[in-house]
């Protein structure tokens, strides 16, 4: 089978080696603002590139804000940054509307403001300090990519993303989002402290007159193309029966499951972590420069698309089991088979043909 037969598009196999090359690009135009976070980057990477959204998890002060903004500069979009507070209202997102004149007829008429969420990149940060009531108005945004205000529908811009952040440490006067909402979002991610090496360039650079600048690599419209590239890599049937074997090993009400699920876990995730595992899949082989999904990409996404999609019980908090945990175990009990791995490397040595 040729490439452009297995890619379905002959231009594919060229979409993403160029893909792969503007992540490379993108990797060293980032890091003349932020030092190390190549993980934190390449999953929100992930995430764009699916036309999906993220949480990012971490204590104050790990850089999540300008790292996205220093994203939103390489890829030429518009950004903004919300600040969530316990009196943040949904109009002050979404848009109000107001009572002008018109000037030509003299008559009072309703024009609709849009709200800071009108842009290419929103970040939500401390999206857990205010009520629900102002969470929830994302959810028509980030679901629907539209807002309804007064009745008329307007759309959002495209691209689209929301970069949630929250603060683990600080649970007082917050309010957690419900996992519904949670399951809006691909991935969760945890932004970790630097290491050593890191921590010490960070300061070096911030307590210097330095003012370092980003080139942009990417820009909207072709951002919307490799969106389409990601969606057409194809994805084998033991890949997506992979995927959901990890997904239905985390319901309780599920028969076979492991006996670890049953202790820790009070509910499982689903269906849409079968669909974030495939995606997020697609888009980490894209990045790396293969043109299949394998089962090592859906291992490779699987922490930061279950983590937040499985819920543990008083069992698991007692004896500090995490879901990160549990997922790493659920890879352990069901690895892939020797078939598929060897279906994938078929596939790589049929793509590379």
């Amino acid at each position: 089978m040729s490439a452009k037969k297995k890619t379905g598009d002959g231009d594919d196999k060229k979409a993403v080696d160029q893909l792969n090359e503007s992540y490379k690009k993108l990797r060293d135009e980032i890091a003349k603002i932020i030092v190390g976070q190549e993980t934190v980057i390449q999953q929100v990477l992930m995430c764009i590139l699916t036309r999906s959204h993220a949480i990012l998890e971490g204590v104050p002060g790990l850089a999540k804000t300008l790292l996205i903004s220093t994203l939103a500069d390489c890829m030429k979009l518009e950004f903004r940054r919300i600040q969530f507070t316990p009196d943040l209202m949904p109009s002050d997102i979404t848009g109000t509307e107001v009572i002008q004149e018109n000037k030509s007829t003299g008559e009072r008429e309703f024009k609709f403001l849009k709200g800071p969420i009108f842009a290419n990149i929103i970040l939500a940060d401390e999206i857990n300090r205010t009520p629900p009531k102002t969470q929830a108005a994302l959810l028509e945004a980030m679901q629907e990519r539209q807002v309804t205000a007064g009745g008329q529908r307007y759309a959002m811009l495209d691209p689209f993303f929301v970069l949630a952040t929250q603060n683990p440490i600080e649970q007082e006067g917050t309010y957690p989002l419900p996992e519904a909402q949670q399951d809006r979002f691909m991935f969760k991610i945890f932004v970790d402290y630097p290491e050593w090496d890191e921590e010490l360039d960070v300061i070096r650079r911030t307590t210097a007159d330095v003012d370092a600048e980003v080139t942009p690599v990417l820009e909207a419209e072709r951002i919307i193309e490799l969106q389409r590239v990601v969606r057409r890599l194809p994805a084998a049937d033991h890949v997506m029966e992979y995927a959901m074997r990890l997904v239905r090993a985390t319901r309780v009400t599920e028969a076979d499951i492991p006996d670890f699920v049953r202790d820790y876990v009070s509910w499982g995730a689903g269906p849409r972590a079968c669909q974030n595992l495939i995606l997020g899949g697609k888009a980490h082989a894209a990045l790396n420069g293969r043109y299949h999904v394998s089962t090592e990409d859906v291992i490779a996404v699987a922490k930061p698309v279950l983590r937040h999609r499985i819920v543990t019980n008083f069992n698991a908090d007692a004896e500090g089991i995490t879901t990160d945990k549990v997922v790493d175990r659920l890879i352990e009990t069901f690895p892939p088979k020797e078939g598929a791995v060897a279906a994938d490397g078929d596939a790589k040595e049929v793509v590379n043909a």
